[in-house]
């Protein structure tokens, strides 16, 4: 996410604009079946955070489109727009206003296969688990962990092209795979770097465990490697999950594991403390070197504990609070968190 001055708000808005709308003439120029008919989904919320007494409050809103063109071409995006307020600290009291804008993907897939779909446009970088899966406000408990920007290429995406698809599936084991090529782009709204890589998992459904490796490569400039591995396992009798997840890259390395369990077992999902879900992240980076501009780690070896009690409201709604301490030689702090979330899914126009 990037922000944006007035001039380039504007163009910003007429290029998605005319996207849209060449999006939606395409598909009123054909015929429209229900198959076809585009989604629009996401989340908006509000959230709050007081970081060492700092407080800071960012309404956001995170926009999806998924509009199929047939039965093997599918187009995707996802936009990004927050405001944020944040106290003056100069002196002057009120506050400062900022607005990022900027999409965090639009590609275009093309399903070849059952095995193979080809991607090409600008493209979460498949590196670990949290970029591609957690990183949307609806589906994620807490903030980015601190390991996020190892093997994501600076800024999480990439400008080029993919292939990923199931390899093989049985009863007992489904192995899965991408592999990325990103150009470098110095455009604004669609900013990467020349990078290269791909991760490979496999899932176990009997237990319900998912175990992946994940390798990347920067081509500018030195050239350096990152690597990882990640682990989730949710077991199929109680409604919990566990996740984790290791990176090493040119100049750090960390892990994070995260739990959280719905008390649905109480009176079912729907009763007052069914709705109720805690959820623990313990988050360690171990600093190696000077970073760079490839490196967004704490500058010191860091620990940080995150404690969440997320409340599942009707209509998908969700109210969080999050308390989070994190211990490091430049210091020690708390970050206290609030959130609410609301998950919006609805077609673009009514299919047949």
């Amino acid at each position: 996410m990037r922000c944006f001055s007035n001039s380039q708000y504007v163009r910003l808005l007429f290029r998605i604009g005319t996207a849209l709308s060449v999006f939606w003439i395409s598909f009123f120029v054909g015929p429209l079946i229900a198959q076809t008919t585009p989604l629009i989904s996401g989340g908006a919320g509000f959230f709050t955070s007081t970081t060492a007494g700092a407080t800071t409050y960012q309404p956001i809103a995170v926009p999806v489109l998924e509009a199929p063109l047939g039965q093997h071409l599918l187009i995707e995006s996802r936009g990004n727009l927050v405001e944020t307020l944040s106290p003056n600290n100069g002196g002057q009291g009120g506050y400062n206003h900022s607005l990022f804008l900027g999409l965090a993907y639009l590609q275009a897939d093309y399903i070849a296969t059952p095995h193979l779909t080809l991607v090409g446009g600008y493209f979460l970088t498949p590196f670990g688990t949290y970029n591609e899966r957690l990183t949307p406000i609806w589906i994620g408990n807490l903030d980015a962990p601190l390991i996020f920007s190892i093997g994501t290429m600076i800024s999480g995406a990439g400008t080029g092209g993919m292939l990923r698809g199931n390899a093989f599936s049985s009863d007992k084991i489904s192995l899965s795979y991408a592999a990325y090529f990103s150009a470098e782009s110095a455009n604004k709204e669609f900013s990467s770097a020349r990078s290269a890589g791909g991760q490979v998992y496999a899932y176990f459904p009997e237990k319900r465990l998912e175990v992946g490796a994940s390798y990347g490569r920067l081509l500018d400039g030195k050239q350096t490697n990152s690597v990882g591995g990640h682990i989730w396992w949710e077991p199929a009798k109680i409604p919990l999950k566990v996740r984790s997840e290791y990176a090493h890259g040119a100049h750090s390395q960390g892990y994070w594991v995260e739990t959280d369990y719905r008390l649905s077992q109480i009176h079912g999902a729907e009763s007052f403390f069914g709705r109720l879900e805690p959820i623990f992240r313990i988050q360690q980076t171990f600093r190696e070197s000077a970073p760079d501009r490839t490196d967004f780690l704490p500058a010191a070896n860091t620990q940080r504990a995150d404690f969440q009690l997320a409340y599942h409201l009707p209509h998908e709604v969700r109210v969080n609070a999050t308390y989070a301490r994190q211990f490091s030689s430049t210091g020690n702090f708390n970050i206290w968190e609030t959130s609410v979330v609301y998950r919006f899914l609805f077609p673009a126009w009514r299919g047949k």
